[in-house]
């Protein structure tokens, strides 16, 4: 989800590799990705296939599986509806949890939610979850339902930009949560607590997606691998952390910390019903308000 603007590919990070051809796969440098896939990209999950890891921008990512061009990819929830007909739904790995969602800053309080209805507002990308919960907040909270104008920057440069007065709020995802206030911000509203509140599911962020044509037998196995990777991040906590920070664009090794310890959790291991049924909530409301279009629920199971 949050990553530097742009694509940068790397061949595998060294140790032994199981058998087989390697797997393009891309996801974002932020510290919750690079936990969760540090022990298989590294080559220690054994009989794991060999990877070749590109870090991307959700946006970039949402595009590129709009396109059908990758293997296995790191995507929005809320692009799952343009892309199921090529891409299975894997019930791991993703980003799905309570008291981690969007928020929308403002310079200071004086930004009302009525103001937006005339004003311009930042946001990661169109396809993107936060922006999807952003505009049923909108349709509730913003007189008229909308806002004047939405434009898409890189995660790192939305913050600046409200700080700067270049716009008038900013939807923002992640370590966000942790550094606003060092940037002068005022938090208007949590769109995490919006949904909570509103829908009692837990939040759904982030999703792993591989291609269909691989096959039901694959698809399953790659399952397995992403859990017994996180598991193994879990268990030696300590052997991902060099990499962790290597991609965290100068994070603080607190901040970055605590966005795992956020980040990352039982739904990242097994979605389980509860997490199907938050997806299955949020795409349903969504398609009611005509901003996506349905999803028939099968296509969210695994063949």
């Amino acid at each position: 989800m949050t990553s530097a603007a742009g694509v940068t590919a790397i061949g595998g990070a060294g140790g032994e590799r199981g058998p087989g051809r390697e797997l393009d796969i891309a996801y974002s440098p932020c510290p919750n990705d690079t936990f969760v896939f540090h022990a298989w990209a590294h080559g220690l999950v054994p009989d794991a296939p060999p990877v070749r890891v590109t870090f991307a921008d959700i946006d970039i990512t949402n595009g590129l599986a709009e396109r059908g061009r990758g293997s296995l990819l790191k995507v929005s929830y809320a692009v799952l509806p343009w892309v199921l007909h090529q891409y299975a739904l894997l019930p791991c790995g993703g980003a799905l949890g309570r008291g981690c969602g969007p928020l929308v800053l403002t310079r200071g309080p004086e930004t009302t939610e009525a103001a937006l209805a005339g004003g311009t507002v930042a946001v990661p990308g169109e396809r993107s979850t936060a922006y999807l919960l952003f505009r049923l907040w909108a349709a509730e909270r913003v007189p008229g339902g909308g806002v004047g104008r939405v434009v898409v920057l890189p995660f790192h440069e939305i913050m600046p930009a409200v700080r700067d007065g270049r716009v008038d709020a900013g939807l923002v995802i992640h370590e966000a949560r942790f550094t606003y206030r060092g940037f002068g911000l005022h938090r208007l509203a949590d769109l995490g607590e919006f949904w909570e509140r509103g829908t009692g599911h837990p939040i759904p962020l982030g999703a792993i997606v591989a291609k269909r044509s691989l096959g039901a037998g694959t698809l399953r196995g790659l399952a397995g691998t992403i859990r017994r990777s996180v598991r193994m991040a879990w268990d030696d906590p300590g052997a991902s952390r060099e990499y962790v920070l290597r991609h965290a664009q100068e994070m603080d090794p607190e901040v970055a910390e605590g966005h795992i310890g956020l980040y990352v959790n039982d739904f990242t291991a097994d979605l389980g019903e509860a997490g199907l049924a938050a997806v299955r909530a949020l795409l349903d409301r969504a398609a009611e308000r005509g901003l996506v279009p349905p999803v028939d629920p099968a296509l969210l199971r695994l063949p």
